[in-house]
């Protein structure tokens, strides 16, 4: 993967920003430690910092081909897994390729050949900017699931583009400011936020499956790919063995790699499977596989709803199976803690507090073994993997969002002067479910659930997909995601809700689909989420560090804040969250480290 950024002005000549560009570009090196391009035009610039995973020769950016008298030049993050069939088909119609592999060029040139109707031929995770010098059109696509970031600023007759933020807001135009909407999305959605929406003033995110054209006509947004409702006609036998030879074709398909290649590895299904059939495929003997635990984390860890067992012991047996080499992290409280502030730098935004800082962790030390890895995200969102799933909500709001009364005792009530919030976060969920493509003839109950998963879809696996790329990324580790295979989620999504729970399972199709790929085992173990620590001694640094914030006072955080109630929950003189307030996993101390750090200037 790589980090990608570009500034243009159709109405100026913009050369004399070249050095603000490359600042620009260099606030991404994180992301591509392995090489540096640029390309400057008089209303076009282009930066890329190349992470090597494919084609270390041919695939050096920004590329540029040209067609008789025109040109095109890209920069381009991302991964495509069809390349082959890609350059055979673009062989066939006359093209030329001048790298042995490289996916950069067999993108370039799909799009050279059918405009944006190279994105439906598509199969991968990507980012990425065309500049056509003839037409003056800058042409910004992102992928299907959002696995692959892409912000950008619209204003004055200009356009920045970035991966991150970050990146927009080294353009001195582009201010740090966070105003009502934007604190509206941090304390009443987040970690979580509206699709589209980039949090600071003036900056928005090309929306998974949608393309951008910006022109001497203006800025046009456009869908090029969406999920469509069709009727199931497979039994519970034929779906499960479709599901299987898609999975087998994915996990193939990724990987492809002229760098070093892993597996994440919790002991769970999801991470299990992957591992499973990645040592079919390699023939590397043995597959590597990373998981991470926390300090005493054995001695102080107790069964709950969202957490009923500990990982290691299912990730030992797991690896010794399927006889991989293995490599345990083990993240101790200081360093997770010092970590908080690093986390919320590498997303730009306030997330999910440790569970963030601990996979920063953990990837920094994958990158010194790989520099890619297989990761289970997705499988729970397509395949009804979490609690909300078994007990539906009824429409009352997003599932993952409790305790949201609670929440709010803790921030200033002279916060908000504009925005209700109960009332922002329902407007939100409601625009939502109204564009879930729903299917004719279905009961109530069958078009409830539809919503759920396009909800899941939408926001709670986009916020997971976010965070894994922020982490993964600021280490300069490519994380590939098989279960967004875009295939596998359209075939997924027809699936009646009988076959997903088949035996009164959470994604019971799944472990009928995995049958003699894994144990009985692991088919049977009940979902357990990404690990976090259990240890006292953190909450008890987190109560030091709200009471330092507070006792300083120099904290722009302290004018957001009910003080004596956040003191009094910093003290432990209250118990507020006898369960996580979102997700899985982000429970009290969760709540006091997340409001510990916030970004820019609120106005």
């Amino acid at each position: 993967m790589c980090g990608i950024a570009g500034w243009v002005n159709l109405k100026e000549n913009i050369l004399h920003g070249k050095d603000v560009m490359h600042k620009i570009t260099s606030s991404l090196y994180h992301r591509g430690p392995d090489a540096y391009g640029e390309y400057f035009s008089a209303h076009a610039l282009l930066g890329h910092c190349r992470l090597i995973v494919v084609d270390p020769e041919g695939g050096s950016q920004p590329m540029t081909r040209t067609r008789g008298k025109y040109s095109y030049t890209i920069t381009y993050n991302g991964e495509l897994y069809n390349t082959l069939e890609l350059r055979r088909e673009l062989e066939s119609r006359g093209y030329l390729f001048l790298s042995s592999s490289s996916d950069t060029e067999a993108l370039l040139l799909a799009f050279m050949e059918w405009g944006p109707g190279c994105l439906k031929r598509l199969n991968g995770i990507f980012a990425f900017a065309i500049w056509e010098e003839h037409e003056q059109t800058l042409f910004l696509a992102r992928d299907r699931l959002g696995v692959k970031p892409l912000f950008f600023s619209h204003f004055e007759g200009n356009l920045i583009f970035g991966s991150e933020i970050k990146a927009l807001l080294v353009h001195p135009a582009v201010e740090p400011v966070i105003d009502e909407e934007g604190l509206a999305e941090i304390l009443a959605l987040g970690p979580s936020r509206s699709p589209g929406h980039g949090i600071f003033r003036g900056i928005q995110e090309v929306r998974p499956a949608h393309y951008l054209k910006f022109n001497t006509k203006g800025l046009y947004l456009q869908r090029y790919w969406e999920l469509a409702s069709k009727p199931h006609h497979k039994s519970l036998e034929g779906t499960a063995l479709h599901l299987r030879e898609l999975l087998e074709d994915v996990v193939s398909r990724q990987l492809v790699s002229d760098v070093p290649l892993g597996t994440l590895l919790s002991g769970g299904l999801d991470s299990s499977a992957l591992t499973a059939l990645a040592s079919d495929n390699t023939g590397i003997e043995p597959l590597y596989t990373f998981s991470v635990d926390y300090q005493d984390n054995r001695k102080h860890f107790r069964p709950d709803h969202f957490q009923p067992d500990d990982d290691s012991a299912w990730v030992d047996w797991v690896s010794d199976i399927l006889h991989t080499k293995h490599h345990k992290t083990t993240i101790t409280v200081p360093d997770l803690v010092g970590s908080l502030f690093p986390a919320v730098k590498a997303k730009d935004l306030p997330g999910m507090a440790d569970i963030d800082s601990s996979l920063l962790l953990f990837c920094r030390e994958i990158k010194k073994k790989c520099t890619a890895v297989l990761s289970g995200e997705a499988a729970d969102e397509i395949f009804g993997g979490y609690p909300w799933f078994h007990a539906p909500q009824g429409g009352n709001g997003f599932p993952w969002i409790r305790a949201f009364n609670e929440k709010m005792d803790y921030f200033s009530p002279g916060v908000f002067s504009v925005f209700n919030l109960e009332e922002y976060v329902r407007a939100k969920y409601e625009e939502t479910t109204l564009e879930t493509p729903l299917l004719e003839g279905e009961t109530p109950d069958e078009q409830e659930r539809r919503k759920l998963f396009y909800l899941n879809f939408n926001w709670f696996m986009t916020t997971l997909l976010d965070r894994k790329d922020r982490m993964s990324m600021a280490c300069g580790l490519e994380v590939r995601v098989p279960f967004c295979d875009h295939r596998l989620i359209e075939y997924a999504w027809n699936i009646p809700w009988e076959i997903k729970n088949c035996n009164n399972r959470e994604k019971g199709i799944l472990r009928q689909s995995l049958k003699g790929i894994l144990p009985h085992k692991i088919l049977e173990r009940r979902k357990s989420p990404y690990p976090k620590t259990h240890n006292p001694h953190y909450r008890s640094m987190i109560n030091n560090l709200v009471m330092q914030m507070i006792l300083e006072r120099k904290s722009p955080l302290l004018d957001l804040l009910n003080i004596p109630r956040v003191q009094r929950l910093a003290q432990g003189q209250e118990t507020k969250f006898n369960s996580p307030w979102f997700g899985q996993l982000m429970g009290e101390v969760q709540f006091l480290a997340h409001n510990s750090v916030r970004p820019g200037k609120v106005v």
